[in-house]
């Protein structure tokens, strides 16, 4: 089975037979040559099984990439219920087939209550029942997107990269340090309100390293949540 995670910035992959994890890979989302490169030296999978939330020229690009196959291709989309998650999304189907992707591996894998945070283009913070329930959670800008917008929209010359800072005195580390400091809080505050004792935050994304030591609450880093999830979902509906 090929797993295929089609994010706004990257396209991760990994290609698995049974429990067994055979290779995996990264590419930019608009490099369509790398990712036709990387698909031409695997085995022709038994099926495809994808998560896109970068539009329709994504899609086309992996169509096109996939095409040389003769197996199904399916890109997911959340529902109300599956593999023992349910979906409280106001319109299910409006949630992001990653955040729902990530939500069931993080299901299978805690069992319990959890914060389930990816900390990528955007940073997701998003909310598991100790019944498997998604009850709801943020969006909020990246924290590379802070940055940018805060030297874009404030006509701030580009700063050099800042460092972390608890006071910073200067205008880098000053939006270095917010960026983590608000997207930290957020984490933070939606733990709190979680309210469950004990529960664990699962964290990824490629900004998860930066924030992390600013966490104090139970938290593990997990990467390829979504094609962790893509790999349940494919094989326990048959995709």
């Amino acid at each position: 089975m090929l797993l295929i995670d089609s994010g706004n910035s990257r396209i991760k992959w990994a290609l698995v037979e049974g429990e067994s994890w055979l290779r995996q890979g990264v590419v930019g989302q608009a490099d369509a040559t790398a990712l036709l490169q990387a698909f031409a030296t695997l085995p022709p999978p038994s099926k495809i099984v994808a998560s896109n939330v970068a539009g329709k020229e994504a899609e086309q690009r992996i169509r096109f990439a996939c095409a040389p196959w003769p197996c199904p291709l399916e890109f997911i989309v959340a529902v109300a219920g599956q593999s023992g998650v349910r979906n409280r999304y106001n319109q299910p189907a409006r949630l992001g087939s990653d955040r729902w992707a990530a939500l069931v591996a993080a299901w299978h894998r805690e069992r319990a209550a959890c914060l389930v945070v990816n900390c990528g283009t955007a940073t997701t913070v998003d909310a598991l029942s100790a019944q498997g329930e998604f009850i709801g959670g943020l969006i909020l800008p990246g924290v590379d997107m802070m940055r940018r917008s805060v030297s874009e929209g404030a006509a701030i010359l580009k700063p050099a990269a800042g460092v972390w800072q608890e006071f910073p005195r200067n205008t880098a580390d000053a939006i270095h340090s917010g960026a983590i400091q608000a997207t930290a809080g957020a984490i933070r505050q939606q733990y709190a309100l979680l309210g469950e004792s004990g529960a664990r935050c699962l964290l990824s994304g490629g900004a998860a390293e930066e924030v992390q030591p600013h966490l104090d609450l139970p938290l593990e880093r997990v990467d390829n949540l979504v094609l962790r999830g893509l790999h349940i979902i494919g094989r326990e509906t048959g995709l």
